[in-house]
Formats: structure tokens, C-alpha cells, sequence
């Protein structure tokens, strides 16, 4: 289950959401294909740009609270980033401004490192990755927007699907998860910095409230009943499956009744068959 698009258009360009992707794909590219077959090479490459929980105080490596946020560890892993900022960014860099929302894109990217860190401060595992600063994008879309609609990807087996759900629905079953799976995970063995999201999500809550206080807060959840404050973007065939249906013959029904239409009065000949007649030889 993973969104696809929102409801929720933007008025004006969001010049940074588009510069952040392109900077995050450049970035990529610029070591991930020269790297990746050699394990070693990429390996010191995260550990000379990650974030090191280990080294971030200890060595003074600061700045990798920011360098790290503009890594990723395999083309899924930037893909899927890419595409929450696309749908989330735009209408917070609408409400903050451009360099507002830049700053506030770096600030939950860190927040979302120091989470992490401060789950396992001793760990020598580097952490990449954009996932933090677009949490915190989610935590922000979610107090400002939390009733806009979301369409949802759902892929059963071969079952696509598309639902339209609520913005609290899907941001907060994706929070719920990372929490869940943090409190079961073990910090210093790896994978996903599940903490890292949670931190993130959160701090982009906090990091956006005096945004939502300035639009009006509660009153303003009151005024738009927590809906974007404009008419929302609709789209053709929302909801509807691409797979075909086999339908099934009832077999319990009973036979069609004859068309006496067709049938020639008394005395009449029947005409000759011609093939748009519906009847078979």
C-alpha cells in the first residue's frame, strides 16, 4: 500500500519540492552506478557522507546531518522517497513560502537524524537517506491537511487497486508502522532507520505548527473541516481496478424467453436470413 496522488493542488510552483528531486536523482546518479558493483567503494562512501551515529559528536562530523539526507541505498529506496515529496511537498512549500519550506525541509531532515541517533548513539552503521525530511513533510501535511484526499495504491497478489482515503488514514497508519516496527527492531543491526521516520514525522508536526496557528488553527480545522481550502483536483477512474473480471455463467437462471418479434404472422413467409439478423446457422 502506497499513495500515488492527492487532492490537493498548489497555486503556485513549487520551485524547491522540484529542485529537491532533481538534486536527490543527480546526486545518485553521480555514485550509485559507478559504486554499486563495488561493495567496498560504496561502503566508504556512506561512511565518508552518512551519518555515522558514532562519529557525529565524537569526530564533529555535523555536517553529515545534512549531506546524508541527499543519499539513498538503491533505486527503490530513491524512487519511493521522490515520490512522497511530489505528492506532500508542493502544498506545504505553497503555504510556507519557497525558502520557508526549504528550511523546513532541512530542519525535520535533521531532526529525523538526531531521532535516529539518539536511539543508538554508539552504532558505526551509516544512515542515508531523504526519508526523514519528507516524514517530516507527512508530519506537517497531516496537521495542516488532515482530511484531504489521498488515492492509494493496494497490489494483492496480481489486484491493483485504487482507494481514495483520508490524509490522518494513510499518514497515520504509515506513522503507526514505523512505530511499531521501531520499538521491534533492533537499532544497531541495520535496515530501515524506522526511527529516523518517526523523529522526522514528528518534528515536522511541531516544526509546522506555527504555520497552522497562523492560518487559525483550531479554527481553521473548524472553517475547512480539515480539507484543503479550495476545491479539490478530481481525476478520471479513481477507484477503478485495471484487471479484468471473468464473469461467471449462472447456471441457476432460467433461459432467456424468445423474441416473438421475430416471429412472421400467420401465413407470412419468413424472409431471407441476412447477417445482421442475430441468428445463427
Amino acid at each position: 500500500m502506497f499513495p500515488i496522488r492527492d487532492h490537493n493542488p498548489s497555486d503556485r510552483t513549487p520551485f524547491v519540492t522540484y529542485a529537491l528531486i532533481a538534486l536527490n536523482v543527480l546526486i545518485f546518479l553521480s555514485y550509485y552506478p559507478a559504486l554499486s558493483s563495488d561493495g567496498r567503494a560504496l561502503s566508504a562512501f556512506y561512511t565518508t557522507w552518512g551519518l555515522v551515529p558514532v562519529d557525529l559528536f565524537r569526530a564533529g562530523e555535523f555536517q553529515t546531518l545534512v549531506t546524508s539526507q541527499f543519499l539513498h541505498g538503491g533505486w527503490m529506496h530513491l524512487a519511493g522517497n521522490m515520490l512522497f515529496l511530489w505528492i506532500f511537498g508542493d502544498n506545504l512549500e505553497d503555504l510556507m513560502g519557497h525558502l520557508g519550506f526549504l528550511v523546513f525541509y532541512l530542519a525535520s531532515g535533521i531532526a529525523a537524524a538526531l531521532g535516529q541517533y539518539a536511539a543508538d548513539p554508539f552504532s558505526g552503521i551509516p544512515m542515508v537517506g531523504a526519508s526523514g525530511a519528507i516524514a517530516g513533510v507527512m508530519g506537517g501535511y497531516l496537521l495542516i491537511f488532515p482530511r484531504a484526499r489521498i488515492d492509494i495504491l493496494v497490489i494483492i497478489v496480481i489486484i491493483f487497486k485504487v482507494f481514495t482515503v483520508p490524509a490522518w488514514v494513510m499518514l497515520g497508519l504509515w506513522f503507526g508502522l514505523q512505530v511499531f516496527s521501531g520499538v521491534g527492531a533492533d537499532a544497531a543491526g541495520g535496515g530501515v532507520a524506522y526511527w529516523a521516520h518517526a523523529g522526522g514525522f514528528i518534528a515536522g508536526a511541531i516544526l509546522a505548527f506555527p504555520l497552522w496557528m497562523r492560518i487559525g488553527g483550531p479554527e481553521y480545522w473548524k472553517k475547512t473541516h480539515g480539507h484543503p481550502p479550495h476545491e479539490d483536483a478530481e481525476y478520471e477512474n479513481v477507484g477503478a481496478s485495471r484487471i479484468p473480471r471473468v464473469k461467471r455463467r449462472r447456471t441457476s437462471a432460467p433461459p432467456p424467453a424468445p423474441d416473438l418479434s421475430r416471429v412472421p404472422p400467420s401465413g407470412r413467409r419468413r424472409s431471407s436470413r441476412n447477417p445482421w439478423s442475430g441468428r445463427r446457422d
